[in-house]
């Protein structure tokens, strides 16, 4: 009996897909799909980062059309299903199988330790980003990774990178960055309409910014004045956020008139993005969502170096007005996100929406 073993379709404990829909076998089929190169990726979080990796599959599947690819991630609901063979949570059961596979490519983008950690145990022909060394702490994997291992140690490399985030991983896998976009499903075909009872463009505000860099908050009585002034210069606004930002999100709103629908699962809260024209938002995983979706966007930054935001010409980022020291700082001593002004907010709003 002929059992092609490395067709893509084939399962090894249960039938393939072809075998159950037209009784196919092997010896005779039409769907025999041979892998020639057997890739992994192990970039486990956060959600953002995730989301803002998926262009290197791009690059991946024009230079490896066979291959079979495989992503180990914390966040498998934002790995694109259709672009990746496998996906993979981080967890015991993947973890066990990996440690028994062997790939022609490793593609480690963490620093994690736990991932430099498998990345040093899993079989490869060649292993790029980071491995762990004798001491337990992250190293760069091949030359290549090195000006990203630094710039992640030494705020004075970082200060001084010109790359963008995408541009960066690409070269840690020995390719050029150009212009690969993000993957991203909107779910379009998973949620109803959400009937909005908002104006056309609409303004989604993301009020939140995660509970590590505190000192990246917009304070909620600029959040009410710019909902306030979009409104009243007709456009449609839309408060957004996580359980976070639940209460908070609940006073702008009845303070604005602007429409808050709640907090929603990840997959849901992309579709909600998906509905707007244009999103305001600090570093947070809605701005990558909004620029896999091709959206508008404003982005306020004060702690990162702002060439890592790769835009694709969909938005602005608006810093302070003043100088500040709170340079990858959890707490901004000088409180310098005041100094982006509401009226700021709102001209780079209506440049954008004229475009």
């Amino acid at each position: 009996m002929i059992i092609h073993q490395n067709c893509r379709f084939f399962k090894g404990d249960v039938p393939c897909v072809y075998h159950k829909k037209e009784k196919v076998e092997c010896g005779d089929c039409q769907y025999y799909d041979p892998i020639k190169e057997k890739v992994l990726i192990i970039k486990l979080g956060a959600a953002g980062d995730v989301i803002r990796t998926t262009p290197i599959l791009r690059k991946l599947k024009a230079e490896y059309p066979a291959a079979h690819i495989t992503w180990l991630t914390w966040s498998p609901e934002l790995v694109p299903a259709d672009w990746v063979d496998e996906i993979y949570p981080f967890d015991l059961k993947h973890i066990l199988t990996l440690q028994s596979s062997s790939f022609d490519l490793l593609l480690n983008l963490d620093k994690d330790k736990e991932a430099c950690a498998l990345t040093n145990q899993i079989s490869a022909k060649v292993k790029k980003g980071f491995l762990l060394n004798d001491f337990n702490r992250c190293v760069p994997a091949n030359k290549d990774s090195e000006q990203k291992f630094f710039t992640g140690i030494f705020d004075s490399a970082n200060k001084a990178n010109t790359k963008s985030y995408p541009e960066e991983i690409f070269e840690m896998c020995g390719y050029r960055f150009n212009g690969e976009k993000y993957i991203l499903d909107n779910f379009s075909g998973v949620y109803p309409d959400w009937n909005i009872p908002e104006n056309k463009p609409l303004i989604g505000l993301n009020t939140g910014c995660g509970g590590r860099w505190t000192s990246r908050l917009w304070s909620e009585e600029n959040w009410i004045g710019l909902a306030r002034t979009l409104k009243s210069k007709g456009k449609g606004v839309l408060i957004l956020g996580g359980p976070d930002e639940h209460e908070k999100n609940l006073r702008i709103a009845k303070k604005s008139g602007a429409t808050y629908l709640g907090h929603f699962p990840l997959k849901q809260f992309i579709n909600l993005v998906n509905q707007c024209n244009l999103v305001v938002t600090a570093v947070t995983m809605a701005m990558h969502i909004v620029i896999g979706l091709e959206k508008k966007l404003v982005l306020f930054n004060n702690i990162f170096n702002r060439h890592e935001f790769e835009m694709y010409g969909l938005g602005e980022i608006l810093e302070p007005a003043i100088e500040c020291d709170c340079y990858f700082s959890p707490k901004c001593p000088n409180n310098c996100m005041e100094h982006i002004y509401v009226e700021t907010v709102i001209d780079a709003c209506e440049r954008l929406l004229k475009e």
